[in-house]
């Protein structure tokens, strides 16, 4: 099996802007929601601000005239007020519908990440699965992209929100008064600069947050999978402080990251506060002392009701600002989980420059013709880019490999020389103790992994020249570990020949030996698998697995320790199953038990990537060797 290789997953100490262009850039199909969308938030906060603006005139032009009256008329304040209620109104409606168009666009464009990201998913080579956990993956998925649904349904639209009220204020108070906005802005100065402080320390510290988060699921994914064996060994106790040190680093981490975050919401808002005292003081002095107010319409008299407006825009220019901090938190921590998601998007896929096909054929008149048909024939079909003529060769399992090296990583080979044939309809059997590269054999042969010198021919071509998909269509795997999909035991039987008919599942199900116990399951082959096939017996999903393999009906087969953890009495179903499932191929055996390979054609012994030994069972014996110590109970498999 591929060997873990380190990667340095530590996360970044900044934001990427690029990070930010890429997500955005998922927006675009949706530029007339976006326009409609910026339009509501325009009018939401002219909506905003004209209602402070108002303030000056209700104060100067309606409420002081009628404080001396005796008998006052409120007509006019009546008017006054019922369009201060219209455009509170407008822009009430403007915020729903802004909101709410937003929170469903950031459904669908959640819905086209994740599509890409498991599109992406199914063509990244095994290497990745190899170096990243199930649950890191799975974080990718749920923790990451909830936090962009976050950031794009509400962050956004609430930063969008607060420019353009920010904006808005602004000139409304270079309309009202200049000498009072230059104080605006010294305080705002300030703001700002601290506003910078903290994104900086909080950046690197939401980000280490998500990171940590992953590698929490991770090992929950892991431990959740193997209870079985936590609970045998009584491993409960260091579990848990595994996962307590897990735990207490993410908390850290998030306490940390939270910590930092939250601090800037308060600090705004007190800083806010004296700013709006330090305007109340500074424009009760002007109109006291009669300093003549400089506004965009020229010099005036500072009055009651624009010290009032004036207040009241303050409020509004700082609580936009306040919005915009309280946001930075789920705005970092999304651009972190985005970066983690373009990370998955950016890995490398897996590459296939082959151009031979894998095709059904029938005779016809003593040739061969391809087919959209399933038959017992296959054969290769070669292009030929010259004259755009076809050639179709016919398959027979006649596979080499010829002095071939490899390694996981670079350096460190783990194969060396290996060169064997396996003739059609032979039964190889590769023997040896863990890890001496029996697996990885097939691995190569499967072009899970791209080999580092030699060559690997199918039926005398050179594997790197078939489709990928082909080549693997070529080979059905029978594997220690069965994987069982949630779906009837007639969906799990057909997951790798969708097209099969139920009365071919049912063939298959026979040959076997799984059509038997199939029936005895609630309701037969409709009944309903879920957690991996939980409520069978090892042998039984074992016997599932070999059925879906012969569902494909592959010209060659490769069997992975397929018995290896089931009893003897199932292992004599399993084993027939798999005679007859073998029966005219050739076929790939991996075992640790030798009482399951003394029928194959070759055996042969590994021993750190090497092939020690090789021959019949008998030739095996009487030379001695390693084998024959095997055998014969002197020498046991590690």
């Amino acid at each position: 099996m591929a060997e873990s290789i380190a990667v340095d997953r530590r996360p970044s100490t900044g934001i990427d802007p690029r990070t930010l262009r890429r997500l955005l850039g998922y927006m675009r199909p949706y530029r007339g929601q976006l326009t409609a969308v910026v339009a509501c938030i325009i009018i939401s906060a002219l909506a905003s601000v004209a209602s402070s603006m108002f303030v000056e005139t209700l104060i100067d032009d309606y409420i002081t005239p009628l404080l001396g009256q005796a008998d006052p008329v409120f007509i006019g304040l009546a008017e006054v007020l019922t369009v201060l209620a219209a455009v509170y109104l407008c822009g009430v409606a403007a915020n729903y519908i802004y909101n709410r168009t937003m929170s469903v666009l950031a459904q669908k464009v959640l819905k086209n990440i994740r599509d890409e990201m498991y599109d992406h998913m199914q063509r990244l080579p095994i290497k990745y699965f190899d170096t990243h956990s199930h649950g890191e993956i799975m974080s990718l998925y749920t923790n990451d992209t909830d936090t962009l649904r976050q950031m794009i349904s509400q962050s956004m639209a609430q930063l969008v929100s607060a420019s353009c009220t920010v904006v808005a204020v602004f000139f409304c108070m270079l309309y009202i008064s200049i000498w009072l906005t230059l104080i605006v802005a010294a305080c705002m100065g300030i703001i700002m600069a601290m506003v910078r402080t903290f994104t900086a320390h909080s950046t690197a510290s939401f980000a280490a947050q998500q990171q940590d988060l992953a590698a929490l699921d991770g090992y929950i994914e892991e431990m959740v999978a193997g209870q079985k064996v936590v609970k045998v060994f009584n491993h409960e106790a260091t579990c848990r402080q595994d996962f307590g040190r897990l735990n207490d680093k993410w908390a850290a981490s998030s306490s940390q990251a939270n910590v930092r975050g939250n601090s800037l919401m308060p600090v705004m808002n007190g800083l806010g506060y004296m700013m709006y005292i330090i305007v109340a003081v500074i424009g009760a002095d002007l109109a006291i002392s009669q300093v003549p107010n400089l506004g965009m319409t020229g010099f005036g008299t500072m009055t009651l009701g624009m010290i009032a407006s004036f207040l009241t825009l303050t409020r509004s220019f700082t609580n936009p600002i306040s919005m915009i901090s309280n946001q930075l938190n789920s705005i970092i921590t999304a651009l972190a989980g985005a970066a983690r998601i373009f990370a998955l998007l950016d890995e490398p896929t897996e590459s296939d420059d082959g151009y031979v096909r894998l095709v059904n054929v029938k005779t016809v008149a003593g040739r061969l013709n391809e087919t959209d048909a399933h038959t017992d024939q296959w054969a290769w079909k070669h292009p030929h880019k010259a004259d755009g003529s076809v050639t179709y060769t016919p398959l027979a399992g006649d596979i080499v490999m010829d002095h071939v090296d490899f390694g996981y990583e670079p350096g460190k080979t783990v194969l060396h020389d290996i060169t064997l044939y396996a003739k059609p309809g032979q039964k190889v059997a590769f023997v040896g103790a863990t890890g001496a590269g029996k697996t990885t054999i097939t691995n190569l042969i499967n072009r899970f992994y791209d080999i580092a010198d030699g060559k690997i021919r199918y039926d005398g071509i050179n594997i790197n020249k078939i489709r990928k998909a082909d080549l693997r269509r070529s080979l059905g795997m029978v594997l220690q570990d069965v994987s069982l999909f949630s779906g009837t035991v007639m969906d799990n039987l057909r997951f790798g020949r969708p097209t099969a008919t139920d009365e071919q599942c049912i063939a298959a199900a026979r040959l076997a030996n799984a059509d038997g116990f199939i029936r005895m399951l609630p309701q037969g082959y409709q009944t309903v698998l879920k957690g991996d096939g939980s409520g069978l017996s090892q042998g039984q999903r074992q016997l599932l697995s070999i059925a879906r393999a012969a569902v494909v009906d592959p010209p060659v087969m490769i069997l992975d320790e397929a018995t290896s953890s089931i009893d003897t009495h199932t292992e004599k179903l399993v084993q027939d199953g798999m005679d007859r499932l073998m029966k005219g191929r050739t076929t790939f055996v991996i075992a640790h038990r030798l009482s399951t390979v003394q029928n194959a054609d070759v055996i042969m012994v590994l021993d750190h990537g090497v092939i020690i030994e090789r021959g019949t069972h008998q030739d095996l014996l009487a030379k001695k060797g390693t084998y024959y110590q095997l055998y014969t109970g002197s020498f046991e498999l590690e």
